[in-house]
């Protein structure tokens, strides 16, 4: 016996093994990340122990062995997701008629990456940093729920906060915030500094409290 697992909890699993195909069954059925909390309840255990669950399914899953998958296991800070392999993102544009690529743009790009290492930031920083307006690019990553509002800033005219989402991380095949890359830009003495995403991840653990 498993010692996550007590066979005499109503509606739970009783071994790793089950554990494993009721999170595969879940994640396949629901489409979309789903919260350690509710993975926990259903299996009859803590969001917590859901989460060391997940993490030792994960490489297990994750593995070409004895045969490689197109599936594979995505964690995020809060919860996690069964998504296709990005090998394979040709054959299921060809099997789905997908003619058109999901490709952002320059400009929501730049946006993105200013959110994603500043976060929490307002967009009359981004518009400082870009050097242009911001709104539009702003606005269709939020369509696109690569950001989202995340509270007001303590100055005159409370301006908006923003801050990365959970499908952000699933876009780019980012576990957390802090497997994001550290990035080379130019002060403002045009020298080149090594930008780190500490910041980001500061912002991370603030969501998580």
């Amino acid at each position: 016996m498993d010692v996550y697992f007590n066979p005499d909890t109503e509606g739970g699993v009783s071994s790793m093994e089950e554990a494993f195909a009721v999170l595969e069954a879940c994640l396949f059925a629901a489409g979309h990340p789903l919260t350690y909390s509710r993975l926990g309840e259903t299996l009859g255990v803590t969001p917590a122990v859901c989460r060391d669950i997940v993490e030792k399914w994960k490489p297990i899953y994750n593995s070409d062995t004895p045969f490689p998958r197109g599936i594979v296991v995505v964690t995020f800070p809060d919860s996690c997701q069964l998504c296709t392999k990005e090998t394979y993102h040709s054959y299921i544009k060809t099997a789905l008629g997908i003619r058109r690529g999901g490709n952002l743009s320059q400009s929501l790009l730049e946006v993105l990456a200013v959110v994603a290492y500043n976060q929490p930031t307002t967009r009359t920083f981004v518009d400082t940093v870009r050097g242009v307006d911001s709104s539009y690019a702003m606005n269709a990553l939020i369509e696109k729920n690569l950001i989202e509002p995340c509270g007001k800033l303590d100055a005159p005219g409370r301006p908006t906060l923003y801050r990365t989402t959970e499908d952000f991380l699933r876009v780019f095949g980012l576990d957390s915030l802090r497997d994001l890359p550290s990035v080379q830009v130019r002060n403002e003495n045009g020298e080149n500094v090594e930008v780190s995403p500490e910041i980001a991840v500061l912002a991370e653990k603030a969501k998580d409290e």
